[in-house]
């Protein structure tokens, strides 16, 4: 039965991923008188088949995570579930293909099989290279043909189901028409600077209402009291020596960091003898070529050229004319090992040197830090064995420079401790009734903390946040301020008067999607914005400023735009892809559920216990 271009595309992948797997996973042999796991309809699911597509999908796990797995891990992880489901598929269009009298006939199917490249000689197909392949496979020629023919025409039942569904235009349309939509509009920013209104002090009566009213803001949060010890190699360093041998002797280890040479860009153009470099070099001096056209002349690019960055010794006995040139230009012809050469520098990057002097500080610093963390790793052994004993925190004070100490801590705590990620999981997690353990910080030092009490959130007094509700009162009173103001002026550019009568700053806007930010604009005025009618004007307000906006026209997708274009031809593939997907998964459902599902557990518990 002849195949469509689909059905063919399908065959071909479906070849590639069966003879990929041949290289061993079909080893998996089960002898006796099971044969089956199970059935779908009048198709068998083959025990071996199970076995092989179970362990195929075990050594694809294996190779991808690097480990190998248990069977428990396989089990707990659903491989044989999700082998034994693409088994029960596959066997389901078996059985609908044999109802609708479907197959290829032995002509074509010998056709794929001798252009498949594993099974390919000196001279095309090689029938020993075919038994051998086959045979490390675990199977049969009458196997593996018979499963090529069933997974050619299941490529052809796939193919018709899928194929000729495409998603209709409108649902392409109708998102682009959403995100590509365009609008333009006329803006004016009001600030505290333009109120009009002269700010009045807050009465405390007012002050007081405010405070209640907006109690969230001025609540303290959730709080856990913590003891903690902390040993850091910043409070250790000061009294550390460090021998100067040491800084000597690392400071040679590293001179390639501290001593960098002068390196140059440099492109190489290589002439097969001296009379033609000069000609070369004589047309370049006299203005007839430019250096590109001399590259081209020979054949080349100039990534053929190219060398990048360079040091005078790696140019070895060009480096001499190369770096003494002065800044960028074309050196040459000078002789190399592969020949008379011209050099073009365009550009110099200057070498540096810092002295042992110079890096002294930074490489004390960097042993004393190392020795400091050394030394926090064995105190941290005697602070186990002391918690593990029984001491409090308390006692732990002084151990190797350890510093007792206590935080309210939450989410949001910004002292020093608390900007250790290991220590705030610790504080997270700890409660009422948990043991200190040494905490590995990130920097190399400890801690260890305790549980107190847990402190829960409370609106602060007034007394103590007076200047917060102060501020916020009177940013809300200039919000306020700006708005009502705001509303005035819209009203009269609605009446006709221009931006500039009422003495506003417009800010034209063009083109603008959804998905664009003006810095300067209280947020969310492009979401407002896209809410407006055309020619409304209307106040957005923010924080500490309101907006004046004027909307000047609405306009669709830019279908000139690249971006536009690209993102209009992925969603009708994605979509074409949802809706083939979609029509598949429902008819293999419906093909199932008319053949009906049989499966031996006897058989399948048969087939794990050979993987245990």
């Amino acid at each position: 039965m002849a195949s469509g271009t689909t059905s063919k595309t399908f065959m071909w992948g479906i070849m590639g991923l069966l003879i990929v797997g041949l290289g061993g996973f079909g080893a998996t042999n089960l002898s006796g008188n099971i044969t089956r796991v199970g059935s779908v309809g009048d198709e068998d699911i083959d025990v071996n088949e199970y076995a092989r597509a179970l362990q195929q999908d075990i050594r694809a796990i294996e190779a991808q995570t690097g480990s190998a797995m248990t069977f428990d891990q396989v089990l707990a992880a659903g491989v044989d579930r999700a082998a034994l489901g693409r088994l029960i598929g596959q066997a389901a269009l078996d059985n609908e293909a044999a109802k609708l009298g479907l197959s290829i006939g032995d002509e074509n199917l010998s056709q794929q099989i001798v252009q498949i490249d594993a099974f390919q000689g000196a001279n095309g197909f090689d029938r020993e290279s075919y038994r051998f392949a086959l045979n490390q496979a675990g199977l049969s020629e009458i196997e593996f043909e018979g499963q090529m023919r069933a997974d050619t025409v299941r490529a052809i039942l796939q193919g018709a189901v899928v194929t000729g569904a495409p998603m209709p235009s409108a649902y392409a349309d109708t998102l682009i028409g959403f995100a590509g939509e365009r609008r333009d509009f006329t803006w004016a920013l009001l600030s505290a600077a333009d109120l009009m209104t002269a700010q009045v002090e807050p009465t405390e009566e007012q002050l007081t209402k405010f405070h209640a009213d907006n109690a969230a803001d001025f609540t303290s949060p959730a709080k856990k009291r913590l003891t903690y010890v902390w040993l850091s190699p910043d409070a250790l360093v000061a009294g550390i020596d460090v021998d100067e041998e040491r800084i000597t002797a690392l400071y040679e280890e590293r001179k390639d960091q501290f001593i960098v040479a002068e390196r140059r860009l440099v492109e190489r153009l290589i002439y097969s003898d001296a009379a033609a470099a000069d000609a070369a070099k004589a047309a370049l001096d006299a203005g007839e070529k430019d250096f590109e056209t001399l590259v081209a002349d020979r054949g080349l690019d100039l990534a053929d050229v190219d060398m990048g960055d360079v040091t005078a010794a790696s140019l070895g006995v060009a480096g001499a004319d190369v770096f003494a040139l002065d800044g960028t230009g074309v050196v040459g012809p000078v002789e190399t090992t592969l020949g008379p050469a011209l050099f073009r520098v365009n550009g110099v990057l200057p070498g540096s040197e810092t002295s042992l002097d110079e890096a002294r500080e930074e490489l004390h610093a960097e042993l004393a830090s190392d020795a400091a963390r050394r030394q926090i790793d064995r105190v941290a052994e005697d602070l186990d064995d002391l918690l593990a004993g029984g001491a409090t925190l308390e006692e732990l004070e002084g151990e190797g420079g350890a510093v007792l100490s206590s935080i309210d801590w939450h989410a949001g705590s910004e002292e020093e401790i608390a900007g250790y990620a290991d220590f705030r999981s610790a504080a997270l997690a700890a409660k009422d009734g948990d043991y200190p353990e040494v905490i590995r910080l990130d920097d190399g030092g400890i801690a260890a903390l305790r549980w107190e009490a847990n402190i829960d959130a409370a609106l602060q007094p007034l007394e103590e946040v007076r200047d917060a509700v102060t501020a916020a009162y009177k940013a809300e009173q200039i919000n306020i301020g700006l708005a009502a103001q705001g509303e005035i002026m819209v009203n009269q550019l609605v009446q006709g008067a221009g931006m500039a009568e009422l003495g506003l700053t417009a800010r034209p806007e063009a083109d603008m999607i959804r998905s664009d930010f003006i810095s300067e604009a209280p947020a969310g005025l492009i979401d407002e914005v896209f809410k407006m009618q055309d020619g409304g004007v209307t106040v957005i307000r923010g924080t500490d400023s309101v907006a004046i906006v004027k909307l000047d026209a609405i306009k669709g997708p830019d279908e000139n735009d690249a971006e536009v274009t690209g993102f209009r031809t992925l969603l009708a593939q994605q979509g074409d892809a949802g809706i083939s997907d979609d029509l598949y998964a429902a008819y293999a459902r419906a093909i199932q559920d008319q053949a009906g599902i049989y499966l031996d557990q006897t058989a399948l518990n048969a087939v794990h216990a050979n993987f245990r």
